[in-house]
């Protein structure tokens, strides 16, 4: 399919303009083969890695702008575009290609005594729209997820990202052009305001389901107004619990990786538990690693007798995502007591124990409901890419429909098909001819 070069870059006059087209391009996806969908993914790899360029001129377009405009490091962070990082993208994108494709998978049936034949398969929702904050990644993600998962995507990043966004999606669809899978399936959402959001939120029947992804004012808000059903993205103020069955080598390098790897991504550890067991032997090695790596801990009064140069910490601290160098800190009786500080100020994001207890990590595990529970292992492994999904969509904390990194099978949902044989209600089968 060629389509005139016009089509490809203009973009909806209005936000229902855009519904509208995605509501038609998610009709002519979903008689789309698998194939044709992977031969899109490709398109749009080749798209990203000859387009290095104009995508990166773009970003450095925002970046300088927010530095203008006094934006703080973990936007800077969250927003910088690097070609490492647009190779990544790529390649993702070649990766979903390869990955089983959902549409259409049988996901239960049976065959009743009267020889009706029930089965469930999996379909996509139709058209998603995607309301996140500057991380033009995501741009890109979910595009390619909605794409393989056979869904219109509906992209409102931040105005902070226009331009990157922009570019982004101007490369996706110029690939598209020659392939089976319409353009728009992938729309930027029109407008820089509010207005334009509150309008996306208001199209239900349009748009079938909403992903807010960002800080908790940006998903309560959506949750709060929108008439579209909302998956409901969580913020990640998640825990590291160091139990008295540590082995602290391990949890001292699960703790740098969880808080110093990458802290302005919500599965960043941003609260630390230590049994006071292993407090003697744990926190000084603690506190003098994480000052080295320039991180700030805010901690109750027994973390802070091991190191004055600790931060007190105040109730405020205990339940805040930082998303920055900065990392709450207590001393905790039992594990049960880590469960209930956890249970009382956790976001239902990830949680982490370090412990050699089966039982203990067992407990754990049971007694906490979050979406991701991690044994010895950093929260920074809550992700879709690093659990074998390909990428995500972002990480549902709600307990309808999906719940924890959503990937492909969480964009579809099912349908049941019966297959009779002349088959009516209350009787037989109709006789063969």
């Amino acid at each position: 399919m060629i389509v005139a070069a016009g089509e490809v870059t203009a973009s909806a006059a209005t936000v229902r303009d855009a519904a509208l087209a995605a509501r038609t391009a998610a009709i002519r996806l979903s008689t789309t083969t698998g194939a044709e969908r992977n031969a899109a993914l490709r398109a749009i790899a080749r798209g990203l890695a000859g387009s290095s360029g104009r995508v990166l001129a773009a970003n450095r377009e925002d970046v300088a702008a927010a530095r203008a405009a006094g934006r703080s490091t973990t936007v800077l962070d969250r927003l910088t575009v690097h070609e490492r990082q647009l190779e990544g993208l790529a390649e993702m994108a070649r990766a979903l290609a390869d990955e089983a494709d959902p549409v259409g998978e049988v996901a239960g049936g049976s065959v009743m005594p009267n020889g009706l034949e029930v089965r469930r398969i999996r379909v996509p929702l139709g058209v998603v729209g995607m309301i996140y904050e500057g991380r033009p990644n995501v741009t890109v993600d979910a595009a390619a997820l909605c794409l393989k998962s056979g869904n219109a995507a509906l992209l409102r990043g931040s105005s902070t990202a226009r331009n990157t966004n922009a570019a982004l999606i101007r490369v996706m669809r110029e690939a598209l052009a020659d392939t089976a899978v319409p353009v728009d399936a992938v729309q930027l959402v029109p407008g820089t305001t509010h207005a334009s959001v509150h309008e996306l939120m208001s199209l239900r029947g349009l748009v079938d389901v909403l992903v807010p992804r960002g800080g908790h004012d940006l998903i309560q808000a959506t949750v709060r107004d929108s008439a579209v059903p909302v998956i409901e993205t969580g913020v990640g103020n998640c825990h590291v619990y160091v139990d008295e069955h540590a082995d602290l080598d391990k949890a001292l390098a699960i703790l740098l990786n969880a808080k110093v790897q990458r802290p302005s991504v919500c599965n960043a550890a941003e609260s630390l538990l230590v049994h006071e067991a292993v407090a003697p032997a744990f926190l000084p090695r603690a506190l003098s690693a994480l000052a080295a790596h320039g991180v700030t801990v805010h901690g109750d009064e027994r973390v802070r007798s091991w190191n004055p140069a600790v931060v007190p910490a105040t109730e405020e601290d205990w339940g805040r995502e930082y998303l920055s160098l900065d990392l709450a800190a207590a001393v905790v009786d039992s594990l049960e007591s880590a469960v209930g500080h956890i249970r009382r100020y956790g976001s239902g994001h990830t949680e982490a124990i370090v412990t050699d207890s089966q039982s203990a990590a067992r407990r754990f595990v049971a007694a906490l409901d979050t979406a991701v529970v991690a044994v010895n292992a950093s929260t920074r492994f809550a992700d879709g890419g690093e659990i074998g999904l390909g990428t995500e969509l972002g990480i549902s904390t709600q307990k309808l429909h999906a719940r924890g990194p959503m990937g492909l099978t969480a964009l579809t949902t099912t349908k049941y098909v019966l297959v009779g044989d002349g088959h009516i209600r209350g009787g037989a089968a109709a006789p063969p001819p």
